[in-house]
C-alpha cells in the first residue's frame, strides 16, 4: 500500500504543482531544518553583534529615562555558549507547548484507543437525512478535529460509503470530508488540541520578546472565532461539494463494494454496545463540566481569583473585568480536557469491551505517547531555536525595525492581518507541520503584531487561518497520499493531480472567506474569545537596564 501511494505521488505531476513537489521534497525533515537554521542563527547573530545592529525597547527604559537599547548578541559568547549546555535539559522541558500537548494528548489517546472518537463520529454521520448528508459530514469533520488522526482513518473513507450508498458519488463524500478535516483544520466549535499547541507556541514568543512579561496563553483565545469560522466554512464546503465538485463527477453506478472493508473496520463495537459506550461518554463528559462548573461558581473555588477585582487595602476595583478573576479557569482548560478526554473514553471503553480494567487504561495513555515520539524530538529542536532566537535579541529587534517598516506603509492593521494569512497559506504548500511553521513565524511575527497593536490572540487566529486552507492541495501533508489511496478504492485510475483538482476550489474558497473573515473581525474589533480582545496596548515602560 505505502508502495503504491509513493508510485502515485509521483505521477502526472507537472506545472506548478509539480514545481511545488519538487521544491518541498528538497526541504530537510522539520527537525533539520530546525537545526540548520539554529546553524544559521549563529551565523547571523556573529555578523550582526560585530556590526553593532540595535533597535530602541518599545517598553523599557534605562536609569536615565531613555529608551533602553536593544543589542545584537552573538550565540557564540561565552554566556551564550555556556547557556546552550547548562540549560539545554531546562530549555527543553519549559518549551511551553511541550506541556500542553503532552497533558491532552494522555487524555485524548485513550479516547481515541478505546473508540470513542471513531464511534462518535460515525453515529453522528450515519444517522444525518440523506438531503444534509454534505453538511452533517462537513460539520463532524470540522469537530473531529479534536480526534487528531481518527478524522482522517475513520470519517473520510466512511464519508465515501455513506455517499455510495446514497446513490451519490463516493468521491464527493471523500471531498466533503478531507475538506472538513484539513481545509478547516482550524475550526471547531470548542477549544482543544491545537489551541493547545499553538498558544503555547504564542506563549514561548511573548516572553521570549520580554514585551509583557504578565501575558500568558489562555486556551480559549480564539474560541469566539474558530466558532465562526466553523459556521463560514460550513456552507462553502457544503455549496463546494453540491454544486461544484459532484457535478464534475457525474452520476455514481457502482454500488458500495468498493468500501465494504472500510465499513466493517469501524464497526467494531456491536450497535447495542456502541450506543451504550456514547450514552456513558455522554454521562461521563456532563460529569465533568459539572464538576468544572463547581470549581467555577461555587463559594471560595480554587478557579476564580476574586483578588483579581480588589485593592490590596480589598476594596473592589471600578469596572475591573470579569476575565481577570476567571484567569485561573482560563489557565485551567488544558487539564480540563485531559479529564473530559479521560473520562468519555474510558467511560465508553467500558461499555464496549475496549478497556477491562486500569492496565487497559494506562496502556492507552502509554501508547498515545509513543505516538508523540516524533513530536517531542521536533520539540526538542524548535524549543533551541526559539530560546537561542531570544538570547540573541534578533527576534526583537527584528519586530521593532519590521513593525516600523509596516508603520511605514500605512496598510491598515486588519490588512496586514490579510498579508499574514496569505503568507502562511504559501509556506504551507512547502512545510506541513502547523507547530513546526508557528515555531518558525511567532518569534518575529508575534512580538510585531504586538508592537502594531494586535494582540498574541490576533496573531495566532491569522496564522491558522492561512495554515489549514491550504493542506488539501499540498502533496507534502503527510496525510495526502492516505486520502489518494482512499479515492483509489472507489476509482482506481483517479491519480494525484485529479485530487489535487476536486480540493482546489475548497482551497481557494476557503482561503477568501477565511482572510476576509479575520480582516472585518479585526475592522469590527470583536474580542476573539474570552479575555482576548483583538487589540493590544503594551504595558507601561518600566526602568531596565538595557
Amino acid at each position: 500500500m505505502a508502495s503504491s501511494a509513493e508510485a502515485n505521488t509521483h505521477q502526472g505531476m507537472t506545472g506548478f504543482l509539480g514545481w511545488v513537489e519538487r521544491s518541498g521534497n528538497k526541504l530537510p525533515d522539520p527537525v533539520f531544518l530546525f537545526f540548520y537554521l539554529i546553524l544559521a542563527l549563529v551565523a547571523v547573530s556573529v555578523l550582526l553583534a560585530t556590526l553593532g545592529v540595535s533597535a530602541l525597547h518599545p517598553t523599557t527604559v534605562d536609569e536615565a529615562g531613555n529608551p533602553a537599547v536593544i543589542k545584537a548578541v552573538s550565540l557564540l559568547s561565552p554566556d551564550n555558549i555556556q547557556k546552550l549546555w547548562v540549560d539545554m535539559p531546562k530549555t527543553f522541558t519549559h518549551f511551553h507547548p511541550l506541556g500542553y500537548v503532552l497533558v491532552v494528548m494522555l487524555g485524548a489517546g485513550v479516547a481515541e484507543r478505546s473508540g470513542f472518537f471513531a464511534a462518535g463520529m460515525s453515529s453522528a454521520v450515519r444517522s444525518a437525512p440523506t438531503s444534509l448528508l454534505t453538511p452533517v459530514v462537513a460539520l463532524v469533520a470540522m469537530i473531529g478535529n479534536h480526534a487528531a488522526d481518527a478524522g482522517y482513518v475513520v470519517l473520510i473513507p466512511l464519508a465515501g460509503i455513506l455517499f455510495a450508498a446514497a446513490g451519490r458519488h463516493p468521491l464527493a463524500g471523500i471531498a466533503a470530508a478531507f475538506a472538513g478535516v484539513s481545509g478547516g483544520f482550524s475550526a471547531n466549535i470548542s477549544p482543544g488540541q491545537l489551541d493547545a499547541l499553538l498558544f503555547g507556541i504564542t506563549e514561548e514568543a511573548v516572553a521570549a520578546s520580554a514585551l509583557d512579561p504578565s501575558w500568558s496563553a489562555n486556551l480559549a483565545g480564539n474560541w469566539y472565532f474558530i466558532a465562526a469560522m466553523t459556521f463560514l466554512y460550513l456552507p462553502i464546503i457544503w455549496y463546494v461539494t453540491d454544486k461544484v465538485i459532484e457535478p464534475k463527477l457525474g452520476p455514481w453506478t457502482s454500488g458500495t463494494k468498493a468500501g465494504a472493508d472500510d465499513d466493517e473496520a469501524i464497526t467494531e463495537a456491536s450497535p447495542e454496545n456502541a450506543g451504550r459506550g456514547l450514552r456513558n461518554a455522554g454521562f461521563a463528559a456532563l460529569a465533568v463540566i459539572a464538576l468544572w462548573a463547581v470549581m467555577v461558581f461555587a463559594p471560595g473555588t480554587p478557579l476564580i481569583n476574586e483578588a483579581a477585582c480588589l485593592t490590596e487595602a480589598g476594596q473592589p476595583i471600578p469596572d475591573c473585568s470579569i476575565h481577570g478573576e476567571l484567569r485561573p479557569f482560563y489557565q485551567s482548560l488544558v487539564a480540563a480536557f485531559f479529564v473530559l478526554f479521560l473520562a468519555c473514553g474510558w467511560a465508553y471503553g467500558k461499555a464496549v469491551g475496549t478497556i477491562n480494567d486500569h492496565r487497559d487504561l494506562v496502556n492507552m495513555m502509554a501508547e498515545a505517547m509513543k505516538d508523540m515520539g516524533y513530536y517531542l524530538v521536533l520539540a526538542f529542536a524548535a524549543a533551541h531555536f526559539v530560546a537561542m532566537f531570544a538570547w540573541s535579541n534578533l527576534g526583537l529587534i527584528s519586530a521593532v525595525h519590521g513593525a516600523a517598516a509596516i508603520q511605514s506603509t500605512g496598510l491598515p492593521l486588519p490588512i496586514v492581518l490579510g498579508l499574514m494569512v496569505i503568507f502562511a497559506g504559501m509556506l504551507n504548500l512547502f512545510v506541513g507541520s502547523a507547530s513546526a511553521k508557528w515555531a518558525l513565524l511567532a518569534p518575529i511575527l508575534v512580538p510585531m503584531l504586538m508592537l502594531l497593536g494586535i494582540s498574541p490572540e490576533g496573531a495566532t487566529a491569522a496564522y491558522r487561518v492561512g495554515d489549514s486552507a491550504t493542506n488539501i492541495i499540498t502533496p507534502l501533508m503527510v496525510y495526502f497520499p492516505l486520502i489518494l489511496i482512499f479515492a483509489q478504492r472507489w476509482v482506481p485510475s483517479f491519480g494525484l493531480g485529479s485530487l489535487t483538482a476536486i480540493m482546489l476550489p475548497y482551497s481557494i474558497w476557503l482561503l477568501i472567506s477565511g482572510t476576509l473573515l479575520i480582516v472585518i473581525w479585526f475592522y469590527l474589533g470583536i474580542p476573539l474569545g474570552p479575555d482576548a480582545p483583538v487589540g493590544y496596548t503594551l504595558p507601561v515602560s518600566g526602568s531596565g537596564s538595557g
